[in-house]
């Protein structure tokens, strides 16, 4: 399953305040849950958790906050694009305004694993990740999201 089969439109944001991670955090476990008030607060708890295990921000500006839940019985995806870069701990130090937030199923842990792969693959494309800070309206922020990922070219 392609990283986009995660996203919907409508959990792709703009988030001109961010405030604290913790409150990116919260934010993320409300689209994921899509509002729904003891999912939202049991993914934020599994987000948070998996925060303090170790930051989940991959550098270059890029966060991929992840937990497991039995909320749902598919992954899903969450993209937030941050109004002003904060530090959410990232091992080289830059603030993070690119936000990927999961939740898997705790039945498919090895899923799981690929879907991370697949995000922070995406997100290692300096291209990729200028068009989305470029991307000056929420429509065509959701258009670069959902647009298919390049395939390399047979030699």
């Amino acid at each position: 399953m392609p990283w986009t089969d995660l996203l919907s439109a409508d959990r792709i944001v703009m988030l001109v305040d961010p405030g604290t991670p913790a409150r990116v955090l919260d934010a993320a476990a409300r689209l994921l849950s899509d509002g729904s008030p003891a999912s939202t607060r049991a993914l934020a708890d599994a987000l948070r958790r998996r925060e303090r295990l170790g930051s989940t921000g991959i550098g270059h500006g890029v966060a991929i906050p992840h937990a497991r839940s039995a909320a749902f019985h598919a992954p899903r995806g969450a993209f937030l694009r941050l109004g002003r870069p904060i530090d959410f701990g990232a091992r080289d130090g830059e603030p993070v305004d690119l936000v990927f937030a999961m939740s898997a199923t705790d039945a498919m842990p090895e899923q799981h694993l690929q879907h991370l792969a697949g995000v922070a693959e995406r997100f290692a494309d300096a291209e990729f990740r200028d068009r989305l800070r470029m991307a000056r309206s929420l429509e065509r922020l959701r258009r670069v999201l959902l647009a298919p990922a390049p395939t390399a070219s047979a030699a």
